[in-house]
């Protein structure tokens, strides 16, 4: 299994013992909503969603060394594990943080970290991401790590998404 280590992360597979962690910020009604995904409702559901979802190849949990704990999520969807339809040399980065670390420029560090992974060890050559409209934190971030506006995406989710290439 890949991981990925920064100055103050460790971007790793979920473990069953990080449920706890996933829960309390998945639980946040702030969260889910501007990143794509239902408000966990119990640790239990958090769990679930570690033994499905997460065991996907290309989900990471984003460990803070400071706090020992989880703290958040990252994706790299490549080619068709993505729903932008892309090529099997492209791939979409999604992400989302617990509100108690947003602004610490933690977000930006690990997306940097899964853009140097994705195009000098797997060969992606287009990186994709997307922000739900309103959601100018996750904007952000795209742009600190050098994504560039792409187009405008309609009914995607029942949301705008704007997609960014870098």
């Amino acid at each position: 299994m890949t991981r990925l280590e920064t100055e103050r992360l460790m971007l790793r597979p979920w473990l069953k013992t990080d449920a706890e962690d996933l829960y309390r910020y998945a639980s946040d009604p702030e969260i889910g909503p501007i990143a794509g995904f239902p408000v966990h409702t119990s640790v239990e559901n958090s769990l679930e969603i570690i033994d499905t979802v997460f065991q996907e190849s290309g989900n990471f949990a984003i460990y803070l060394k400071s706090e020992n704990r989880v703290v958040g999520s990252i994706s790299l969807k490549i080619g068709q594990q993505s729903s932008l339809k892309l090529t099997k040399q492209e791939a979409e980065i999604g992400y989302w943080i617990g509100k108690p670390f947003w602004g610490q420029g933690l977000m930006p560090e690990a997306v940097e970290a899964v853009i140097d992974y994705a195009l000098n060890t797997l060969e992606v050559t287009d990186l994709w991401c997307a922000y739900y409209e309103g959601n100018v934190k996750s904007q952000r971030v795209q742009e600190k790590c050098g994504f560039r506006y792409h187009h405008t995406a309609y009914d995607v989710r029942t949301y705008y998404v704007n997609l960014y290439v870098g």
